[in-house]
């Protein structure tokens, strides 16, 4: 069926570059190409958006809204699109909204123990800066490099030092945005507590750009920790045993900051990419560290390991020795990636139940013949199970589809989220009401409305 429109593609496109006029308004097959498809997404959209707009002020973020108004286009918010779950990939005629560009960090206060930033800040650039000071930005997801703070914000990332600092939700202070019709609203604030009104910054913090764009964030900064930090291997004869002392590391009093767990298909892909020999000891690998950490934790620790069989462990002090075991655990989704196609995942189960979802996912990989390697921050509960199959066959086989599900309805089972820290996007889109249940789910979509009543912000995301 043709779709009359009322205005051409040309008359479209002229209105909106006059409403940015600070940022740049790409149009070329090129540009769209590049930035509406994710490398890093698990599958692809295979969409092409009308437009990529890199905005430059909070003018241009209400002119682009003000467009889409106008002519009924939906806008996908986008910041250093490394969503994992298709996130801020283009949609057939939208426009792409990239914050990229606002990156300043507009304030560190030693005193307030704050920062506030744009939203295209890298995460580990602010954390650099912070240290400068004697501070440092806590939470760290595996993308710390590359990932912008605003895209944290958008999910609510978690990562490698969640255990002890929390997610991005414990680090926000107060935030900023511009609604769908073009109102600013500033949320939060300075103070380690509020209690006046709504929670709203809470709200937006994981609504993945589907309630308004934010320009402004307020994040908290600790202080660095006294004493020596330690960093440290273990190796396990399988992920349940290594599950097992993760939860009584967990209840020791030792305060682990990172409790990093890989299984024995992962750690022989990091073998293949890095040229190492860590698979040669065992069946899983758990990569540890403690902050500002005493004697008498380290010995609790090594105890620990020792108890649950832990072998082979490795302990250092040397910040180069420890930056490298950083990025051995920041390489490990290039590597089982490598010459695959993949389907990378993010459940997050109660730590009671961490030990039993590790055999389920051995067994569902035995029983279907589906390749899984099984990675996370077992600390928190939280596992990236990524399913894999040959790089020739585009479309996802059927096996993995199943397996897919069935470690869905698992993970529910035992009372856990299938999206921890990876947000929702346009991949488990359609598991709303078998986890949220129907009243919430319904809940969810007048929360929805209230802020965008035309569904214009980042459509087919998180609840739609």
């Amino acid at each position: 069926m043709t779709v009359f429109s009322a205005f051409t593609d040309d008359e479209i496109e002229a209105y909106l570059r006059e409403q940015v006029p600070d940022g740049t308004v790409s149009t070329d097959v090129k540009t769209l190409t590049q930035q509406s498809f994710n490398a890093n997404a698990s599958g692809g959209a295979g969409h092409l958006a009308r437009a990529f707009v890199e905005v430059a002020s909070v003018t241009d973020i209400q002119g682009v809204l003000r467009t889409a108004r106008k002519f009924h286009i939906a806008v996908v918010p986008q910041t250093m699109a490394t969503s994992t779950v298709m996130g801020s990939d283009g949609i057939d005629g939208t426009i792409i909204l990239s914050t990229r560009k606002l990156n300043r960090i507009l304030e560190i206060s030693k005193d307030d123990s704050l920062a506030v930033v744009q939203p295209g800040v890298v995460n580990g650039d602010l954390d650099q800066a912070a240290r400068k000071q004697g501070l440092f930005y806590a939470p760290d997801p595996g993308s710390k490099p590359i990932s912008s703070i605003g895209g944290n914000v958008s999910t609510n990332a978690g990562g490698m030092s969640t255990v002890r600092y929390g997610a991005t939700k414990d680090n926000v202070l107060g935030l900023k945005a511009v609604l769908a019709d073009g109102r600013t609203i500033s949320l939060g604030g300075r103070t380690l507590k509020q209690a006046f009104g709504y929670d709203l910054t809470q709200l937006f913090i994981g609504s993945e750009g589907t309630l308004g764009i934010v320009y402004e964030v307020t994040v908290k900064l600790l202080p660095i920790p006294l004493g020596k930090s330690i960093m440290g291997l273990a190796f396990f004869e399988n992920m349940t045993q290594l599950a097992k002392a993760v939860a009584a590391i967990r209840m020791s009093g030792v305060y682990p900051t990172m409790l990093e767990a890989l299984d024995g298909n992962t750690v022989a892909a990091l073998d293949r990419y890095e040229k190492t020999h860590y698979a040669d000891n065992s069946g899983a690998m758990l990569i540890f560290r403690l902050d500002g950490s005493s004697d008498e934790n380290v010995q609790v620790l090594q105890d620990l390991l020792a108890q649950y069989q832990g072998q082979n462990v490795q302990v250092t002090t040397d910040p180069q020795e420890q930056g490298q075991l950083e990025q051995l655990r920041r390489d490990m989704l290039p590597a089982v990636f490598a010459g695959r196609n993949h389907l990378m995942e993010d459940m997050a189960l109660p730590l009671s139940q961490l030990a039993p979802m590790m055999d389920y996912l051995q067994d569902l990989s035995q029983r279907l013949g589906v390749q899984i390697y099984t990675a996370g921050h077992a600390g928190d509960g939280n596992v990236h199970p990524t399913f894999v199959w040959d790089q020739d066959q585009a479309e996802v086989p059927e096996a993995v589809l199943e397996a897919l599900r069935q470690a869905f309805r698992k993970t529910l089972e035992l009372g856990g989220t299938i999206s921890g820290e990876h947000a929702v996007g346009m991949m488990k889109n359609q598991w709303n009401n078998a986890e949220l249940g129907a009243n919430v789910d319904y809940l969810q979509h007048q929360i929805k409305t209230l802020f965008d009543p035309m569904n214009l912000l980042n459509p087919k995301r998180k609840i739609d």
